[in-house]
């Protein structure tokens, strides 16, 4: 029976329909946000493997282009693989969804959300997580939230919720913020240089948000929630757990302290190779399904000892694997122009974490074609992320980036597009690739900080340097201890991952991913302030390797030239086909294709705007001035000089210059009657004539009678 329930959200009408979809879901809801509609579903499976070492969750957000009125793009007209923005949406619904799960449930759980309908002013992300929460809760999956999120912006000193597109476009705080109705677990922001007390204010001020969000939840759960099923877990006995502390607890101390990440690594790996042997030889008579489960137990209390251990370090000891003080950044250093023939090239190293990043500039017609569901259909600006395996050490996989790749190239580009120029300012498309060459610990923001030396290498005027930082968290009991610039080890065993980027004035990008059920402000408040300190240090590496952007681009870059013509003027530029337009490039370029490398490339912008690229000056000077005749207005009353190319019996046509011709009819080409044009002009002659002013189907009139009086 359908169910429909209604929340009055700061303003906008939120209703949940329950009972008429999807029925044969775990749990299934229809979200309405305005005219923003998601499905959002939850299934759980029956079967289960309590041997794995993962809790197998997939979360996904379904962009069905129909929802904004949209045939997909390509041949094949349907859609395909996941959007880079559907990527994302996903990954940050799970980020606040994981971690509230317990620990040893191990059944596969999907939650879908399907988008159905989009109003761009009510975010179907937010709407998404809404549902994907409540889903879950409404459904047997033992799951500990309800959580929800929302979007803050700050628009003329004020915080919105939500806000509509035309907030967003003069909001300076574009936030992401979800959580429990106790704490924060999940942060996305980016922002136009905001301060930490800012920011923390809009990160509370979501919070409170999220609370009403909450509520609302809890009472359709109260009216349509079943009960949590019992599940399969593996019971781990009092008996092998002393044994296995007995024999691992103080090799895995000695391991955990070795301050190279690849030493303490391989020393983990042979305790733990070493007491799986044991136990193996040991009960080799067991059936090979009673052997596996025994082994898994092992591994999962070596685990267990690992991370107590671990914690004892740092939080009651208060020391660090590699000997560093909590708040104390590993070694740093810098290099630019590594390669030779790109546009701009940085390396950042900061210890075991290294990021080669490079930069290309293209005209503005090479921009990054989306085909989503935002009103945003391209974007100029792009920063790249690949990890591959060696930068661990390691084979794998390769291929098409994941959700890794993409989200931390997302988060990149987020940071270092606050201070991108506009493209009046510098009218280039703008390509950054980083190049992870070694990783332990927050590579996305080596990326940011080698992104940064790239561009000014290259030349682009950033508005100010930006440089990021990873904190980590670590708690034990009601003891915490917060760590600048986390490590692998301090990464994975910890319980926070909070990356700050951000120029001297402010931050620009900010994430946070948790692995408890949530932060307090304190702890928020702390780990902006520790940020700061650890990104003016790093910002001060940076600069003493380049201070500013170069004023040159590399000789190797497209040189630019940019001027305004009469919008009516385009159609003439271009010529019938692309006639005209096709010719300039050849002839100027000197090329025998438009597409070969070394052709200039012309932008024609509907307001006008005409930009030429190329790497020589002098293809771009000749270009400007073609166009420049074509689009050249004839003055009246004023002598030109022509070139006859065509002789009729009514006359001869004039071409003053490439693109404009005029009539000079019989009567006007001479003081005496003229009875045969061609006994006075040929084709090819230069004459002298004088502008006439346009017929009425705006036909040029030329005299040579008048101009050579």
């Amino acid at each position: 029976m359908k169910k429909v329930f209604e929340f009055d959200f700061r303003g906008r009408k939120l209703i949940v329909e329950h009972g008429e979809l999807a029925k044969q879901a775990s749990g299934a809801v229809l979200i309405r946000y305005g005219d923003t509609v998601i499905l959002s579903t939850a299934v759980v499976s029956k079967n289960v493997n309590v041997l794995a070492d993962f809790f197998p969750l997939m979360v996904l957000y379904q962009e069905k282009l129909y929802s904004v009125g949209k045939i997909p793009g390509g041949f094949i007209k349907r859609e395909g693989r996941p959007t880079d923005n559907a990527t994302l949406a996903a990954r940050m619904i799970d980020r606040p969804m994981r971690p509230l799960f317990p620990e040893d449930f191990k059944n596969e759980v999907q939650i879908v959300n399907t988008v159905l309908s989009v109003d761009q002013d009510n975010s179907p992300e937010m709407a998404a997580m809404f549902g994907s929460s409540l889903a879950t809760c409404i459904s047997p999956i033992p799951f500990g939230g309800p959580i929800a999120g929302v979007k803050v912006g700050r628009v003329n000193g004020e915080f919105v919720i939500n806000p509509t597109m035309e907030q967003l476009e003069v909001s300076d705080i574009d936030l992401t913020v979800a959580g429990t109705k106790e704490a924060i677990n999940m942060v996305e922001a980016g922002a136009k240089e905001a301060s930490e007390e800012d920011m923390l204010d809009a990160l509370m001020f979501g919070h409170e948000a999220i609370k009403e969000l909450i509520t609302f939840q809890e009472e359709i759960i109260q009216a349509v929630g079943v009960p949590k099923m019992e599940y399969e877990k593996l019971e781990i006995t009092d008996e092998l757990k002393s044994e296995v502390r007995a024999m691992a607890t103080d090799e895995i101390n000695r391991a955990l302290r070795i301050k190279d990440k690849l030493e303490s690594y391989a020393a983990l790996d042979a305790i733990k190779n070493q007491v799986v042997e044991k136990y193996t030889v040991e009960n080799e008579n067991l059936k090979p399904e009673q052997l596996q489960e025994l082994i898994t137990k092992v591994k999962v209390v070596l685990e267990d000892i690992q991370y107590e251990i671990f914690r004892q370090i740092v939080v009651k000891e208060k020391t660090r694997a590699d000997g560093r003080a909590m708040n104390e950044i590993r070694p740093l250093s810098t290099d630019i122009d590594l390669l030779p023939r790109t546009h701009g090239s940085a390396l950042f190293t900061r210890g075991q974490t290294q990021s080669l990043s490079i930069v290309t500039l293209g005209a503005l017609g090479e921009h990054q074609i989306l085909d989503g569901l935002s009103i945003e259909d391209e974007k100029r600006f792009m920063l790249h992320y690949n990890f591959p395996q060696f930068s661990v050490g390691e084979t794998g996989r390769y291929g098409a980036p994941g959700r890794r790749e993409i989200g931390h190239g997302a988060l990149g580009e987020r940071a270092l597009a606050q201070v991108i120029p506009d493209e009046d300012t510098f009218p280039y498309t703008i390509r950054v690739v980083s190049e992870i060459l070694e990783s332990n610990g927050s590579s996305s923001q080596a990326s940011i900080c080698a992104g940064c030396m790239a561009l000014m290498a290259a030349g682009v005027p950033i508005k100010a340097p930006v440089a990021g930082i990873a904190m980590g968290l670590i708690t034990d009991g009601d003891d915490y201890t917060i760590l600048t610039d986390i490590q692998g080890m301090e990464d994975h065993l910890g319980d926070m991952d909070f990356k700050v980027a951000g120029t001297r004035n402010g931050i620009c990008a900010l994430q946070m991913d948790i692995k408890i059920k949530g932060i307090t402000k304190q702890i928020l408040q702390e780990a902006l302030a520790q940020a700061k300190e650890a990104r003016m240090k790093i910002l001060d590496v940076i600069q003493a390797q380049i201070a500013e952007p170069r004023k040159e681009l590399s000789p190797y870059a497209p040189k630019t030239m940019t001027f305004m013509i009469d919008p009516e003027k385009i159609k003439d530029v271009i010529g019938k086909g692309g006639e005209m337009i096709t010719k300039i490039i050849l002839e100027s370029s000197n090329v025998k294709t438009v597409t070969d490398a070394n052709a200039v490339k012309v932008d024609l912008e509907d307001d006008g705007r005409v930009i030429i690229y190329h790497s020589n000056q002098e293809v771009i000077d000749k270009t400007a001035a073609r166009i420049q005749e074509i689009v050249r207005e004839v003055e009246p009353d004023v002598i030109y000089k022509g070139k006859v190319v065509k002789v009729e019996d009514f006359g001869c046509f004039v071409e003053l210059w490439p693109g404009c011709e005029g009539l000079v009819h019989v009567s006007q080409l001479a003081a005496e009657r003229v009875e045969n044009p061609s006994d006075i002009v040929k084709v090819g002659d230069e004459i002298l004539v004088k502008s006439m002013g346009y017929d009425k189907r705006g036909r040029l009139n030329l005299s040579r009678k008048e101009a050579i009086k």
